[in-house]
């Protein structure tokens, strides 16, 4: 039985190429992959680079590519959302803008003016892709890679009612960086984990049933700071809360707000001395012609291509296979919480984890989380309820108070100032406002 897969955001490259190499490796299995992209130049790069993949490879894929979605929806089982409004052009104005008011963000994707910038061109589109699932291929499952991850996904269901699932690699890269931290192999410690996509929290972490925090502090007590590769607030939050900051400082500082502010991380500026922002951007970039050389060349693609990279794209084919062959397995998956976390509203969508079988997605509950770090979790579920409803509605007062609560910003007239420069900056994609 052959099953298809439909990427939208394709351009996407680098987790397109991912995906298509888990898939390449499941000789045993038959594939449709359908790509879409409303950027014909890179929905052509890709396309082409797919092919040459698959031929390469000997691979029984079928692939199909439109920048119309509504071309290759029909008869998808999976569809996959990796889509960047506006491309990095646009996620440059979102932390761009905010640093001539003195706020400095490494990413800008998630939280912050710039987290919250980029929910107000999302949320639209991703809403639109729903409504057609929904009409199109209403059997599909629903996946989301798209940041910011847990404004998209309350807006999507709360929309739309399509119960779509959040997915992101935070949780496993989190651990696999402290496991070599430690000395240890990443399946051999137990753990729990629970949080705000890029705010979330392992505070269980065990080894033959024994709390490994204490060995995790020995170690930073041990290591030199030049040598941890875990940033100063994610190790002061290790010692105070007995857990730790999955996505570690890049992500976590700017849910610290005051440490976006000129100077105020280690000295430095976050997205500048500290978690280069042009850096970023300068990979994409940089990845993007080098896929496109590859798809226009007339040569073979080198074998050092097919090599297997760390990426958004983990997991997702295992997660698939867990539910086609009935194999359960614990997955973190951004689910709206209906009381997994207690204190927390139940459509605020949280990261947790999941027991996904041929019975489906099955979200556990967590009545042990530490009831000291639900607070901080508290806050930042009140500033992405007022920015689902500002996304949705075009609602500006509702965009300025996330933003006020978002920011270090403490004169209300000089965020207004940047959120209007933002919201015009990104005119063409917010027919909202």
């Amino acid at each position: 039985m052959r099953r298809k897969i439909v990427l939208v955001g394709a351009g996407s490259a680098v987790f397109t190429k991912g995906l298509l190499l888990d898939i390449i490796e499941r000789r045993d299995e038959q594939w449709s992959v359908g790509l879409v992209d409303t950027d014909p130049v890179a929905l052509d790069v890709i396309d082409k680079l797919s092919r040459k993949m698959v031929e390469q490879k000997g691979a029984d894929i079928e692939l199909s590519a439109s920048v119309d979605r509504r071309d290759i929806l029909p008869g998808a089982d999976y569809v996959v959302s990796t889509i960047g409004v506006g491309g990095r052009r646009a996620w440059e104005q979102d932390v761009f803008i905010p640093r001539k008011y003195g706020v400095y963000q490494p990413v800008g994707d998630t939280v912050g003016p710039g987290g919250l910038s980029r929910a107000m061109r999302m949320i639209p589109q991703l809403c639109d892709i729903a409504r057609d699932i929904k009409i199109i291929c209403p059997d599909a499952l629903f996946l989301n890679y798209a940041n910011p991850m847990t404004m998209n996904c309350m807006a999507i269901r709360r929309e739309t009612g399509v119960p779509v699932i959040g997915l992101c690699h935070g949780v496993n890269n989190g651990l696999g960086r402290i496991s070599r931290f430690m000395g240890l192999r990443k399946e051999d410690i137990s753990f729990t984990a629970c949080g705000l996509n890029h705010m979330v929290f392992l505070y269980q972490m065990r080894k033959d049933a024994k709390d490994l925090f204490p060995y995790f502090v020995e170690m930073l007590d041990k290591v030199p700071v030049e040598e941890r590769q875990i940033g100063p607030l994610t190790e002061n939050f290790v010692r105070e809360n007995h857990s730790y900051v999955v996505s570690d400082d890049r992500h976590y500082s700017e849910f610290v707000p005051e440490t976006t502010l000129r100077g105020a991380y280690r000295g430095g500026e976050l997205g500048v001395k500290y978690y280069s922002f042009e850096g970023t951007i300068r990979e994409g970039d940089e990845e993007f012609e080098e896929h496109r050389r590859y798809a226009y060349s007339a040569e073979a693609l080198p074998e050092s291509f097919f090599e297997r990279e760390s990426g958004e794209h983990e997991q997702l084919m295992d997660i698939i296979g867990a539910m086609i062959y009935d194999r359960p397995g614990i997955f973190y998956v951004n689910l709206p919480n209906c009381g997994a976390v207690a204190g927390l509203p139940d459509e605020t969508v949280v990261e947790r984890p999941a027991l996904i079988s041929g019975s489906g997605i099955q979200p556990l509950q967590l009545p042990d989380f530490p009831v000291t770090l639900l607070p901080r979790l508290a806050r930042f579920a009140t500033i992405y309820e007022m920015a689902v409803r500002a996304a949705l509605e075009g609602d500006r007062g509702l965009l300025l108070g996330a933003m006020c609560e978002a920011s270090a910003i403490s004169d209300k007239e000089t965020v207004r100032k940047m959120m209007e420069e933002l919201l015009a900056a990104q005119k063409e994609y917010l027919p909202q406002f």
